[in-house]
């Protein structure tokens, strides 16, 4: 029994091996392949098409290679859904209701469990809702594979919306000698910040045959259906989604120059070259963009880009011919840019002129994701014959809580 237990570990422990030496030696020749690049650059009018061709090729196969990497570290830490079975009888209850209405569409069960905890029944659409191990397991791979919301604070909520007091100017303070008397202060302006969670829905579909199927793990099969619709969609909302029944994205906010910064702003830095870095020490900008972030703030701060932004920006050096970009140090870290852990999350924008394509600052403080509580799953076997279709519905909200604590940098003049 302790060698079945140990077998996977050790095979998934040495793929990872396996890969992370992958990742050097690519990182290596990728590195090679743009000195000569450069020195090209420098002895000709124009590099080879060849060499850039050849680095084209690197630089996909080193992003390849991290995804796999990060592939592997996910699954090494990913418990078996099925282990460890529920001891809770209401919770083990609710599985087999919902297993038998997911399978053969009986939902006389989970009617009565939702009549004895007092429910409404089922939602206004006919939906049930899910067992907490399902939600769980959605919820999970939802951090996983949702960038933005692995970096941000999230806040599960029973309610429609989360509403967030915070102070607009704090009381009068100052220094006074022991005998003099103390002027009043001034009672402090407090203001609301509000949340509210939009419905995202994914509809996957499956044969009766596998449901049928006493093999197929029901919670598990829901959850890797609906991961990547639920990431897809919460990926483009927390970046750029404009707050009309989704969350808002923190650059749909309104973006000014640093130098003016107020509250309710996103504050950004221009490169002073439109849609490009600087032609000279372009490096230095993002430097610059560092230290635009308060030192409290800078502790736990991520680079935020899209993959084409990256690949521009992991060609940078510092004076000593040392690149600015770094491989993960360890399997499931990230890679890092000056320093600073960098985020890849596809729906930043590529650069282009105005456009604010990099951003950086400490997510958990700056950015707020609201779950309501509650997967909601409607079974419909009567749409698309002859394939049975979940209805999956959750709510999520999202929004900018500390507008200090993100900065941008747009490529402007």
């Amino acid at each position: 029994m302790t060698l079945s237990n140990q077998a996977p570990e050790t095979k998934a422990t040495g793929e990872i091996a396996l890969a992370y030496d992958d990742l050097r030696y690519t990182l290596e020749a990728y590195r090679a392949a743009n000195d000569e690049r450069l020195a090209e650059l420098e002895t000709r009018m124009g590099g080879d098409v060849v060499t850039s061709e050849k680095l084209q090729r690197l630089d996909g196969a080193l992003d390849e290679t991290r995804r796999r990497l990060d592939r592997l570290a996910l699954d090494a830490r990913r418990p078996a859904l099925g282990a460890g079975e529920e001891r809770d009888p209401a919770v083990a209850e609710h599985k087999a209701a919902f297993a038998s209405y997911v399978r053969h569409g009986e939902a006389a069960g989970l009617k009565q469990l939702e009549g004895k905890a007092l429910s409404a029944g089922s939602g206004p659409d006919g939906s049930y809702l899910a067992p907490s191990t399902v939600e769980s397991e959605i919820l999970r791979r939802l951090s996983a594979v949702s960038p933005i919301r692995a970096l941000a604070t999230v806040r599960t909520i029973s309610s429609g919306t989360y509403k967030k007091a915070f102070s607009t100017s704090g009381p009068a303070s100052g220094w006074v000698a022991e005998t003099v008397a103390r002027p009043q202060t001034g009672t402090p302006a407090l203001a609301e910040l509000s949340f509210p969670a939009m419905e995202l829905y994914a509809m996957p579909a499956a044969t009766q045959t596998l449901l049928d199927d006493a093999i197929v793990d029901i919670d598990q099969w829901i959850a890797e259906e609906v991961e990547s619709a639920f990431a897809e969609q919460e990926g483009a909302a927390f970046v750029n989604g404009d707050g009309v029944d989704k969350p808002k994205g923190f650059l749909a906010y309104p973006t000014v120059a640093e130098a003016s910064w107020s509250w309710g702003n996103i504050g950004a830095l221009n490169t002073g070259v439109a849609g490009a870095f600087p032609a000279s020490n372009p490096s230095d900008v993002l430097v610059d963009l560092v230290y635009a972030l308060k030192a409290g703030f800078r502790q736990n701060a991520s680079f935020v880009m899209n993959r084409k932004t990256q690949a521009t920006v992991r060609k940078f050096k510092d004076s000593t011919g040392n690149y600015l970009w770094q491989p993960p140090a360890s399997a499931g870290a990230p890679a890092t840019l000056l320093g600073f852990p960098l985020v890849e999350a596809e729906d930043m924008p590529n650069i282009a002129n105005n456009a604010v394509s990099i951003a950086f600052g400490d997510f958990r403080r700056g950015y707020l994701v609201v779950d309501r509580a509650g997967v909601r799953i409607l079974r419909d076997p009567y749409s698309a014959k002859p394939y049975v279709l979940f209805y999956t519905t959750k709510r999520v909200g999202g929004g900018v809580q500390d507008f200090a604590a993100i900065k941008g940098l747009k490529f402007a003049v």
